[in-house]
């Protein structure tokens, strides 16, 4: 049983009658396995946030459905297990970060001893058990961000979802969330988070699915997405010199930096395999060596600017759940527009 699972899951929004409808997420099939650190990415108005309401009930979708557990979003029961930290969390100012937690810890019908016990241990968690009696009010940002996370697990949720956990965050406070998330994932819970510190999900997600004015365009694992394209290879050679360079026509870029580090070897980049191998046999004719030929690929940040950078007239069609392809030449329409 998924966690996670969409079929079809639409939302338009329509202000009032006469305003013209917007399209915050169209036609989003995915499903999410247990245990799996998922990562949900895309620009600002994507349909990220859009999403994780529907799937925790806050919006009904126009078409389609989505499940958590096997359960509809639309029945509360679906939301027993899981925990949530909002992108904005919100706190009454005048309880102190324990008593925040003994509120929500009621609020999932924890029992009082269970509720102490497990407020001290999230506190400790997210690294402000020194703070546990001290008024929300006095709490920095980045104290409340980890405050949120605390209340999402207070509860031991199987599913933990989380929009944009490193909000706020100085470096510290993100390698201490990234421990804790991967923490989560030994212990078997499922984790599904958006973000837009996307060296975060490369490093953390198993798999990660990219969004695209409302519209899911990539869907894999991170390492497959990232390897799926080459954009150039990497040549290091002895033998060569740069004016040696200029028979291999355009595109060709020196790496200064590794011509000064390492004397006597040439590095450079070309633009394909075929310019490879006219290196390869230049070196050769030259009676030089070739020492490596390496393609270099797209890293996550690149893959994510390449499907998500798109305006209407170059939108892309969606990539079904499961599949590690991009869909880079198909036709499709975009939403109107899309609320984040």
């Amino acid at each position: 049983m998924h966690p996670i699972q969409t079929r079809d899951l639409t939302v338009v929004y329509r202000p009032s009658l006469l305003a013209r409808s917007t399209t915050g997420l169209e036609g989003l099939t995915l499903a999410v396995e247990a245990g799996h650190v998922f990562g949900f990415i895309g620009a600002n108005g994507a349909g990220k946030t859009t999403t994780i309401k529907t799937l925790l009930g806050l919006t009904r979708p126009t078409r389609g459905e989505a499940f958590l557990f096997g359960i509809s979003s639309r029945d509360p029961a679906s939301r027993r297990e899981v925990g949530f930290l909002p992108e904005a969390p919100y706190f009454y100012e005048y309880l102190s970060g324990r008593e925040t937690l003994d509120f929500y810890g009621r609020l999932s019908g924890m029992p009082r001893d269970r509720r102490r016990r497990r407020a001290d241990e999230a506190l400790e968690r997210v690294g402000i058990a020194g703070a546990a009696d001290r008024a929300v009010r006095t709490y920095s940002r980045g104290m409340r961000q980890r405050l949120g996370l605390a209340q999402a697990i207070i509860h031991g949720p199987r599913l933990a979802i989380l929009d944009e956990p490193m909000s706020g965050l100085d470096p510290l406070g993100r390698r201490d969330v990234r421990r804790l998330i991967l923490d989560l994932a030994r212990e078997g819970v499922t984790v599904f988070f958006s973000s837009h510190i996307l060296s975060d999900v490369e490093a953390l997600c198993d798999r990660v699915a990219v969004l695209s004015e409302g519209r899911l365009v990539a869907e894999g694992r991170v390492g497959e997405l990232a390897a799926a394209r080459v954009k150039s290879v990497e040549v290091r050679c002895t033998g060569l010199a740069r004016e040696d360079l200029a028979a291999l026509g355009d595109g060709v870029a020196v790496d200064e930096e590794a011509l000064r580090r390492e004397e006597g070897v040439l590095t450079f980049d070309v633009p394909d395999a075929q310019a490879a191998n006219r290196a390869a046999a230049l070196v050769i004719e030259r009676k030089g060596a070739v020492l490596a030929l390496t393609p270099v690929k797209e890293s996550l940040e690149e893959v994510f600017g390449r499907l998500a950078g798109h305006g209407p007239s170059g939108a892309r069609l969606p990539v079904r759940a499961g599949t590690a392809r991009t869909q880079t030449d198909a036709p499709g329409g975009a939403a109107d527009g899309g609320a984040e």
